[in-house]
């Protein structure tokens, strides 16, 4: 199984602080959860990567525009550094730029880099589809669009072999936890088109009637933007765990109820 997909499954199970030797010795303990939960950072920064492990991130996303190669190498030290706070953290770059110089060799160099998965947008070369590989796992931006035919349209990404899983590019309100059946449906309609597993952006205020919401699309991930203060991004992330905890938790006791 590949890293990315096994950060999904392991976020439903408990995992201590402590790992391998001197590995995680310093990060919080985490109760299972209904969804790992990701970092994205706009810029690589070792000591903001080291704070969002430590407060119980499953995995750090950074953005790279695809023109500075030797900004891979800055990255490469800052991952190798993050693994001893976490030894099976999952790595990805959100490649928003540069298409034209990708290909299945670059892609898989990206592996030596620390990187297990690349995100690419709709927009990107659609022969980069053709480029599977097993060093690197593809996530597919799923933006939502309106109109009955896009679910049908979406839909046809499921014929690519080479997509691991998508991230839904969803742009939710603040007010999720406000949405009725009826709205909530045309989001379920473009998830269920696309039977991946899902990363979905959310903000750092999510609340609990919001996360309930979320649930119901039936995400893997959640993908938090890191904020520009590491004491709040610590913050927000144990906020987030917890949320996800209780969420779980109390969907798990409704499961045992029902049996």
């Amino acid at each position: 199984m590949s890293k990315l997909l096994d950060m999904f499954t392991q976020a439903r199970r408990a995992q201590g602080g402590s790992g391998m030797g001197f590995l995680g010795k310093n990060r919080t303990d985490i109760k299972p959860r209904a969804a790992a939960l990701v970092v994205e950072f706009a810029t690589a920064d070792a000591a903001s990567a080291e704070v969002a492990l430590k407060a119980g991130a499953d995995g750090l996303l950074f953005t790279w525009d695809g023109k500075d190669s030797a900004w891979l190498e800055t990255l490469k030290d800052y991952i190798d550094a993050a693994k001893s706070n976490n030894e099976k953290a999952v790595y990805g770059l959100h490649i928003t730029g540069g298409w034209d110089k990708l290909d299945r060799e670059s892609i898989e160099q990206l592996k030596d880099q620390g990187i297990n998965y690349i995100v690419l947008p709709m927009k990107a070369p659609a022969r980069l589809l053709a480029s599977q590989t097993k060093e690197v796992d593809l996530v597919v931006t799923v933006p939502m669009r309106e109109g009955e035919m896009y679910p049908i349209f979406i839909r046809n990404l499921t014929a690519f072999d080479a997509i691991n899983a998508v991230q839904l590019d969803f742009g939710l309100s603040s007010s999720i936890g406000s949405m009725t059946i009826e709205e909530i449906l045309l989001y379920r309609a473009v998830r269920e088109a696309v039977r991946f597993p899902a990363l979905l952006n959310v903000k750092a205020t999510l609340s609990e009637a919001d996360a309930y919401t979320l649930i119901t699309l039936g995400i893997q991930a959640v993908v938090l933007a890191a904020d520009s203060s590491n004491e709040k991004t610590k913050q927000q992330i144990k906020a987030l765990n917890e949320l996800l905890v209780k969420v779980h938790q109390e969907d798990k006791d409704k499961v045992t109820v029902l049996k």
